[in-house]
């Protein structure tokens, strides 16, 4: 259904006319080509939103294994900086399409750091080895780039000819539409939400900090870093001798992670919560106290959970990936579609050419192959494999994101983990950077052509579109690579600890060992945990299946909980359990937590987000180098 301040085209039109008429129609009716859009403010403004909002991603990342798209908190801000200045005679206001364009870029920022959180520090565990950073900035720079290649290309299919909705740029092209509409209260308001939000987080993650707050003697205005910190002090509860805090049972006064449940659904929020108590309650004393476990403490508890956890995750992916063989062939369909190449191209000098993808991949992908054998070891040979296998893992992926917004990355990496667990046996390194490379590199592609959706919709040109996508990448590696290595300070043995968890890079690193080294390695006990997850994972997925959808628990949500720490688990169940409260609860749509928790939920989320991760990323900083 389109927006009402958005021409689309119908059901109809998409199926009975050709790619020439959709392009000559776009062209007619919605291109806005003379109105102001990449140009240096909105190219600055990109790129200093994206390199601090890349942080969240970074820091969520690190929590959770998740990214988050950064575009909607990026429109809100830069929407009200403009505006502000506005009013203070200070420059003009963002044109809808400059608001779009610094977006864009912002994006692109915050989705090139997904291998900080998976293939790198898992690759620096498996070696023992820390990757220099410029090495590491270089070859995530590389792989987003490839990504950029591989996604222009593929527009012209997915989103003019077949016009895909990409739901998560659809939504971000409704909220530019309505911030730059004639009645601009909304959007301010929106800007006024995601600023308090932001502020709130922060404040609380500054006053969580013990050593800083001593350092500002303000120490008596302190929070604790969990609620339950006052029980300990008179008090230590227990379960089976083990100490609750040392299960990792415990609530934290930060509000980041309720907020990261605020934006996901009740059937995989409860998920992690059920998955996060029979193994911290349940499964985690019981084999601590028999010794299976090697202690307490999250890093001795994961080494054994995730077995379990990632086998139900892989084959529930899977599983859910291979059960519909139609979207795989359609892909390829898509693409290969026959086309009269006579045929006049209306847009041929506004898309970015197709031969700089042309030229551009093979030269960029020989580079990749090139790093990747001369930094990670990977022979030549296995290195130009993952190239076209990049083209396929690509092609499948954007199906799925265009029509679910949900992208494949974790089922695709698996793929290429398996592919070269026989290609490459016993070759662990091998084994995981092609897996990035495949993985990152589609799933890079997906989410910018998920970026490209809302340009569509409002006129931009594409070109400013790829140009703000290489400009977010140089952003978010400015940013995102220094502040990653500032966080361990180069000793990789803080990886999988309670400050960085990374449950992302833990799964990469288990999958890689049991498919290089065997099962055989681990103990009888993780080795009946990989075979009762793996079954699981595919019989809950059937049982979701067969009830379309309406199962009440998530393979991937029990799964995650396994390797997830059980106060995040909780947080994130009680984030989603507020605003789910609030959407049945709230009967007054004009009040104002009706127009806060549920009309503009997603804005307060990221807001808090935003703030407590930012401000969350410069205190680790701040303890790890400066008070040490």
């Amino acid at each position: 259904m389109a927006h009402k301040g958005i021409q689309e085209l119908s059901e109809e039109q998409i199926h009975d006319m050709s790619l020439e008429q959709k392009d000559d129609w776009w062209l007619k009716n919605i291109y806005q080509g003379h109105m102001p859009q990449l140009n240096f403010r909105s190219a600055i403004t990109g790129m200093l939103l994206g390199g601090v909002l890349c942080l969240t991603n970074l820091y969520v990342g690190i929590k959770t294994g998740w990214t988050l798209g950064v575009g909607i908190t990026s429109v809100i801000l830069s929407f009200a900086i403009f505006k502000v200045l506005a009013k203070f005679k200070i420059g003009k206001e963002m044109t809808i399409l400059e608001n779009n364009a610094m977006q864009s870029i912002a994006t692109s920022a915050g989705y090139m750091t997904a291998p900080l959180m998976a293939s790198i520090p898992a690759y620096m565990m498996v070696t023992g080895q820390v990757i220099p950073m410029w090495q590491t900035f270089w070859w995530i720079i590389v792989l987003s780039l490839l990504g950029v290649l591989f996604a222009f290309p593929l527009k012209k299919r997915f989103i003019n000819d077949e016009q895909m909705p990409f739901p998560e740029g659809r939504a971000a092209g409704i909220v530019l539409d309505n911030l730059h509409s004639d009645d601009a209260r909304a959007g301010l308001f929106k800007a006024k939400i995601l600023m308090y939000g932001a502020g709130i987080s922060g404040l609380i993650e500054l006053l969580r900090n013990e050593k800083i707050m001593s350092l500002l003697k303000l120490k008596f205005l302190s929070l604790p870093e969990n609620w339950d910190d006052f029980i300990y002090k008179v008090a230590t509860p227990k379960i089976l001798d083990t100490p609750l805090k040392d299960l990792t049972i415990q609530m934290e006064t930060s509000i980041v992670m309720m907020a990261t449940g605020g934006l996901m659904n009740m059937k995989t929020a409860m998920s992690l919560l059920l998955g996060g108590f029979v193994n911290y309650f349940l499964l985690a004393p019981y084999l601590i106290q028999t010794g299976v476990i090697a202690g307490a403490g999250f890093k001795n508890i994961t080494m054994w959970s995730l077995w379990g956890g990632a086998a139900m995750m892989t084959t529930a992916s899977l599983y859910s990936f291979f059960a519909k063989p139609g979207m795989i062939i359609d892909s390829f369909k898509k693409m290969f579609k026959k086309t009269d190449r006579k045929v006049h191209d209306p847009l041929k000098d506004i898309e970015l050419p197709t031969w700089i993808s042309i030229v551009g991949i093979p030269i960029i992908g020989g580079i990749t192959v090139y790093l990747g054998h001369q930094w990670f070891g990977i022979h030549y040979v296995l290195g130009l494999i993952a190239i076209p296998l990049v083209f396929v893992f690509t092609l499948i992926a954007v199906t799925a994101t265009g029509l679910t917004a949900i992208t494949p990355g974790g089922a695709l990496g698996k793929i290429t983990q398996i592919t070269y667990s026989v290609l490459s046996p016993g070759n662990i390194s091998t084994n995981l950077m092609t897996a990035g490379i495949t993985s990152e590199v589609s799933l890079n592609a997906s989410n910018l052509l998920m970026d490209i959706k809302p340009s569509y919709m409002l006129g931009g040109k594409p070109r400013h579109q790829a140009l703000g996508h290489v400009l977010g990448v140089f952003a978010g590696a400015l940013i995102a690579v220094p502040v990653f290595y500032s966080l361990f300070h180069n000793d990789i043995s803080l990886f999988t600890t309670n400050k960085l968890p990374l449950p992302g890079a833990a799964i990469w690193k288990a999958v890689a060992e049991v498919l290089t080294k065997g099962l055989n390695t681990l103990h009888p006990s993780a080795q009946y945990a990989v075979l009762v997850g793996a079954v699981l994972g595919i019989i809950l997925e059937i049982l979701n299946k067969r009830s379309k959808g309406k199962f009440p628990f998530s393979a991937v949500g029990l799964g995650l909980s396994f390797v997830l720490q059980f106060t995040n688990s909780l947080a994130m169940a009680m984030g989603a359990l507020i605003f789910w409260i609030a959407r049945t609860q709230i009967k007054d749509h004009k009040s104002t937590s009706y127009k806060v928790l549920v009309d503009n939920q997603e804005t307060l989320c990221a807001g808090v987000i935003a703030g407590g991760s930012i401000i969350g990323i410069i205190l680790i900083i701040l303890e790890n180098v400066v008070l040490v």
